[in-house]
């Protein structure tokens, strides 16, 4: 196993943002783990886990080590007369482990289709699009305690999932390294195609009996027309959350702005379309030097060239800032800022 000085980490982030990392080294299994934190100098040091590098910006190099995890493997390890229980290493790519799923009609992730990342992401994040997060076939994972060095399994409860909220970037934060995530999929598919655009796109493609594949296939067809490629243009998909308000101000707000997109929550509050909160702000295709906002999706901030993270950060400050001016909401990032 080869530790690394002075890494680039360019190519590890789909920001494309040149950063690099004191140490770096890959991880692959859970003995090359321990073998890293056998070693005093690196055990202690200051310590990045690093998936798939879609959901983080770097600002600044990075002191201590980053570990990137590798932890491969698919497998169905249980089943009973509803579901298959299907284990991925959190080094897989995530919409590798969505392909195997609905090529074996494992039924549940087929709205999750081609979010970018690793699996190891997809609990901290609790990703979730068209409808579907992942809490709803989360079953349990297995992660290492940097500290302890012992491997803790944990629950659905026991991740406490929120909006793009997980105990992992909570009190939780920074202390453990996922290795394996295990889902519950159906097996009679229970099919969700309340969002909008999925039903639209079902009905262009001529779509008559529902399947999992074909959901797939829409999802796929609607992120491919909206959100730029990371391969082609730094990005990190959705760069805010939709903010969550009381009804009492989207009432007023709806009263000023009627044409405000707003969907009613089970707690009685309102989420917002942050990104039509950006686009009313006139920030959608606006580019400041390499750093702007995508031309198609006002949600998402791209690298054009050569941006540093910090332009692309102080762009999103700017974008806080007019969004709180107009509307009187806070806009929360979704990216981790590093």
């Amino acid at each position: 196993m080869l530790i690394h000085e002075n890494y680039s980490l360019k190519e590890l982030n789909t920001f494309h943002i040149d950063a690099s990392a004191h140490y770096f080294v890959e991880v692959a299994s859970l003995e090359d783990i321990q073998e890293i934190l056998s070693d005093k100098k690196k055990s202690a040091a200051k310590k990045l886990i690093l998936g798939g590098g879609s959901n983080l910006l770097f600002t600044k190099n990075v002191e201590g080590i980053v570990i990137k995890n590798n932890l491969k493997g698919i497998s169905l390890v249980k089943e009973d007369k509803d579901y298959y229980y299907v284990k991925a290493g959190a080094g897989e790519v995530w919409h590798q482990l969505v392909m195997h799923c609905i090529n074996n009609n494992y039924a549940g992730l087929e709205n999750l289709s081609l979010i970018p990342g690793n699996v190891g992401a997809s609990p901290m994040q609790n990703i979730g699009a068209y409808g579907t997060e992942i809490k709803d076939s989360f079953y349990e994972l297995e992660a290492f305690h940097l500290n302890t060095k012992t491997v803790t399994t944990f629950n659905n409860a026991d991740c406490k999932f929120g909006y793009r909220e997980s105990v992992f970037k909570q009190e939780l934060k920074n202390q453990f390294i996922i290795t394996s995530v295990t889902f519950r999929l159906n097996k009679i598919p229970d099919f969700n195609i309340s969002y909008g655009a999925v039903e639209a796109e079902l009905e262009e493609m001529g779509i008559n009996q529902l399947s999992i594949q074909a959901i797939s296939k829409a999802v796929c067809n609607i992120r491919n027309s909206k959100l730029p490629n990371p391969a082609e243009i730094g990005n990190a998909g959705s760069f805010f959350k939709n903010p969550e308000i009381p009804q009492t101000l989207f009432l007023r707000l709806k009263n000023e702005f009627p044409t405000i997109v707003g969907y009613k929550l089970e707690n009685g509050n309102i989420k917002l379309a942050a990104g039509w909160l950006i686009e009313q702000c006139g920030w959608k295709g606006k580019r400041v030097g390499d750093a702007g906002v995508h031309t198609l999706q006002a949600l998402v901030l791209v690298n054009y060239a050569n941006a540093k993270g910090n332009e692309i950060f102080d762009l999103s400050e700017k974008i806080m800032s007019s969004v709180k001016e107009k509307f009187g909401v806070e806009l929360e990032r979704e990216v981790n800022i590093i």
